[in-house]
């Protein structure tokens, strides 16, 4: 979600007109209330099956669908839909699908094909791609992160953290951020590490103070009974990593951020690992935890954020689909996609 808050920015700031919508998921209405995105609610996510998953499908692009053919739209923007690429294309609306995990096949065989635009970090390689019909010049890869773009506009100020969720500066800081259980591309995958990374923590108590971000009621209830500070509304993300002293998440977002804002972070994620987290691991920004043990819980030297990356580059090549949507229509077969 917060990719789009620089985007939605400059967009208006040039005179655009921007709708974003929104689905009740983990955090994420929360977040765009805390920051201040006004948006438009589009059912819910649809659980860990198949079925749920496909129902909840089915009701959000019903909603996009109805949306579209009561307003004039010129162009589309998500990052990991299944529904807006689908809805778009029928509409006949340019569209740009934006991921960082190459292995999520089922989104990407539907998303990659029907997408005007698919941008990705330059760590995933083309061919990782081509088998969801995701090619040049349809594939743009970009420099950098995606964290580093959205971050570069506000780096995150730790002090409103610290006093919203009453943190002990003196204490180690952990942020911990559970497996993405119900996603299709870590369903089924072992949680074992998670387990024994929460074991650990809780036995560091009291020296230790860690802030849980759970993404469902079943991961908050059980966590906060093992006595962790679960926030109980949205928390202001960047802020919290900022004011920590390390970072253990089984999602990529999170550790990315760290990375980005100079963090150590630990990631415990149990499924095939991205090209993405693969350079970060090889560059020695991003740890793979394997064992619990292997964490230290010391005080980092608090220090500048690394350098961020400009939003205007990703603004400029989102709306540049326009352009490759024109020139499709007219019959240029070098913008034609897959």
């Amino acid at each position: 979600m917060l990719i789009f808050r620089p985007i939605i920015r400059r967009l208006e700031a040039r005179g655009h007109e921007v709708v974003v919508t929104s689905r009740d998921f983990a955090q994420t209405i929360g977040l765009l209330d805390r920051y201040g995105i006004s948006h438009r609610p589009m059912g819910a996510h649809g659980g860990g099956g198949l079925r749920g998953k496909a129902r909840a499908m089915t009701s959000r692009s019903s909603a996009l669908a109805k949306m579209v053919r009561q307003e004039h739209f010129n162009l589309a923007v998500a990052h990991g839909s299944t529904d807006q690429p689908v809805v778009a294309r029928l509409a006949g609306i340019p569209q740009v699908t934006m991921f960082d995990y190459e292995y999520a096949v089922a989104m990407h065989h539907l998303n990659g094909r029907f997408a005007t635009r698919v941008l990705v970090p330059d760590a995933i390689p083309e061919r990782a791609l081509a088998r969801y019909g995701i090619r040049s010049p349809k594939l743009i890869r970009y420099p950098g992160l995606k964290e580093e773009y959205y971050l570069a506009d506000e780096i995150p100020d730790p002090s409103s953290v610290i006093t919203e969720l009453g943190l002990d500066p003196d204490l180690v800081t952990v942020v911990l951020r559970p497996p993405p259980e119900v996603t299709l591309y870590h369903r089924g995958a072992s949680t074992d590490v998670f387990a024994q990374v929460v074991d650990r923590l809780e036995a560091e108590r009291p020296r230790v103070q860690t802030v849980v971000l759970p993404r469902t009621q079943d991961q908050r209830e059980a966590l906060t009974a093992r006595g962790f500070m679960v926030p109980e509304q949205a928390v202001d993300g960047p802020g919290l990593i900022a004011a920590s002293d390390l970072v253990v998440s089984a999602g990529g977002t999170m550790n990315r951020e760290a990375v980005a804002l100079g963090v150590p972070a630990y990631s415990p994620f149990a499924g095939r690992l991205g090209a993405v987290d693969a350079r970060l691991i090889d560059e020695g920004r991003l740890h793979r935890l394997e064992d619990a043990d292997d964490l230290t819980f010391v005080r980092r030297e608090r220090t500048a954020a690394p350098p961020m990356r400009d939003p205007d580059l990703l603004l400029e090549l989102i709306l540049g689909a326009r352009d490759t949507a024109r020139r499709s229509r007219a019959g240029d077969p070098a913008t034609m996609g897959a």
